[in-house]
């Protein structure tokens, strides 16, 4: 049976964020520290899906996901994750059968620092037209190319950009 993951799309959104963070505090139960704290926003109103903190260090990360090989080139981004605490976007590569994750791609600024400026990032519009097929514009969207991001093949790197600390 294959698992059509545009029909799973919720599912598999949870799952890859659920790995993603059980690799995280591995890493960090690795390190014998054990101070990575994650939690989850009850309303995602603010484009982030995780704030983890490690020794002050907070971040609000917008997770994305793509299967490797998939065509997405562009990621939407609210502005709300701009006055957030070290806010950024985590763009998870997996593999669509294993779902292995990596390699990764990453949009913020070190530790402590904000998101970089969203000024001049095209706004991004509604899906779905309305009856005459018009698009409107979010006001509150950016859309981000995958150029502004950079590239990681692990989730030691991940870690290490997040947190200023390699493990």
């Amino acid at each position: 049976m294959t698992i059509k993951h545009s029909e799973n799309s919720s599912y598999r959104e949870k799952l890859v964020e659920h790995l993603f963070v059980g690799e995280l505090l591995k890493l960090s139960w690795q390190s014998r520290d054990c101070a990575l704290e994650i939690a989850s926003p009850e309303v995602d109103n603010s484009g982030y899906d995780l704030i983890a903190e490690q020794n002050g260090i907070v971040r609000h990360i917008q997770l994305k996901a793509s299967y490797i090989g998939g065509k997405t080139a562009r990621q939407k981004v609210h502005t709300k994750l701009a006055v957030k605490p070290s806010g950024c976007v985590v763009w998870i590569y997996f593999n669509e059968s294993t779902l292995e994750l990596g390699p990764f791609l990453f949009f913020g600024g070190k530790p402590g620092e904000p998101l970089p400026s969203l000024e001049g990032m095209k706004i991004a519009k509604h899906t779905k037209g309305d009856q005459d097929g018009f698009k409107a514009e979010r006001p509150n969207i950016r859309e981000l190319n995958k150029g502004h991001f950079t590239a990681l093949s692990s989730v030691k790197e991940i870690y290490a950009v997040l947190f200023g600390n390699a493990v």
